[in-house]
């Protein structure tokens, strides 16, 4: 017998966004594990507002937005807000009813200074790293290091000479430019979209595009990031900022990190080896290092491990959609990298944590 489409709306309902979610779905091993790093957090919240006057959006709302749009590769924050209006999902875990309607998508521009400020996505990275601790799934002993470019939001034609009074007035907001024959460098040209992105390139052959430079520092044993920066494209860039990750690991004892011929220096190994640390670098024809580090089996293990992080870069750019940065200035980019790489861990740890958990 065919069946009739009702028309008729449901006025009343005891069902709750919690009863629609799978059970077995794994978006409900992540959100305990995010609400316990959020209440860490709760002092540096109080710390941000004031006492008294017109109440805000919560904090946690926008970090938890912020992490979804990682999870779910939503485009933009105003999409967001749109299907925060129908997603159920979204709004169970914003702990929303299904009655509540979204925010606008301006209340991130508006308090996203305030989170900047207390550098709450950098506390909330190391509140997941510190679960993964309790939960012994850190090696602290071996680890990964690598950088990648991630394309600013800024265009080749906005990369004008410093000294230039006016940009082109013909062709309205795209204009027609002509580099041909013109010497371009980051010492004599800015980006008049983002001026803290860099011309830079990944390789020979490759095309020079503004970008900023993605490093990251992986744990070996599971594949879990320990620590993010991200710096001016270019340079030394690299190295500097594994060198800066390094000396924030803690603990006293010696540790080793695995990495590819781009850090195969002097700088980088006398550096390394100052902060307790030996280099498993992948070695160039002439190397850094010999066979007093190469002769180890902890030095092919190293070898072998470090391509891990090149899954890091994978999902930041792919799922998180980070092939194109969608905000302009190193701030902006480095809270949506923090929290990016915290979103990966969380994916991590939903397989690795019991389901019990």
């Amino acid at each position: 017998m065919r069946g009739k489409a009702a028309r008729q709306a449901t006025m009343l309902t005891a069902v709750t966004p919690d009863a629609l979610v799978p059970q077995h779905h794994p978006i409900r091993r992540i959100k305990p594990m995010v609400d316990r790093a959020l209440a860490q957090l709760s002092p540096t919240f109080d710390r941000m507002y004031a006492a008294n006057g017109r109440a805000s959006i919560p904090p946690e709302h926008l970090l938890k937005a912020c992490l979804l749009m990682a999870l779910f590769s939503v485009r933009s924050e105003r999409q967001f807000c749109e299907r925060l209006e129908y997603d159920l999902l979204f709004k169970w875990f914003l702990d929303l009813n299904i009655m509540d309607h979204s925010f606008d998508h301006s209340v991130f521009a508006k308090n996203r200074q305030r989170l900047l400020d207390a550098e709450v996505a950098r506390e909330f990275l190391l509140e997941i790293v510190g679960q993964a601790r309790e939960q012994r799934l850190l090696s602290e002993e071996h680890f990964s290091v690598d950088g990648t470019l991630l394309e600013a939001w800024a265009s080749v034609k906005s990369f004008r000479p410093r000294d230039e009074d006016e940009p082109p007035s013909d062709g309205g907001r795209n204009p027609e430019v002509d580099f041909r024959g013109e010497r371009r460098s980051n010492d004599t040209h800015r980006s008049t979209t983002d001026p803290e992105a860099r011309l830079a390139r990944k390789g020979k052959g490759k095309e020079a595009k503004l970008c900023f430079g993605a490093h990251v520092l992986m744990d070996n044993r599971e594949g879990l990031v320990v620590d993010v920066r991200l710096t001016p494209a270019g340079g030394a860039s690299e190295r500097d900022a594994a060198l800066e990750m390094l000396e924030a690991v803690p603990g006293a004892g010696r540790i080793t990190v695995g990495a590819d011929r781009g850090y195969d220096t002097r700088g980088f190994v006398r550096g390394s080896r100052k902060s307790r640390v030996t280099p498993h670098v992948a070695q160039k024809q002439r190397s850094a290092i010999d066979r007093r580090t190469t002769r180890h089996e902890g030095y092919r293990l190293s070898q072998r491990a470090r391509k891990r992080v090149e899954e890091v870069f994978g999902w930041v750019k792919t799922v998180g959609g980070g092939r194109k940065l969608r905000y302009c200035g190193l701030e902006r980019n480095r809270f949506w990298m923090e929290l990016t790489t915290a979103s990966y861990n969380l994916v991590r740890l939903s397989k690795l944590t019991p389901a019990s958990a």
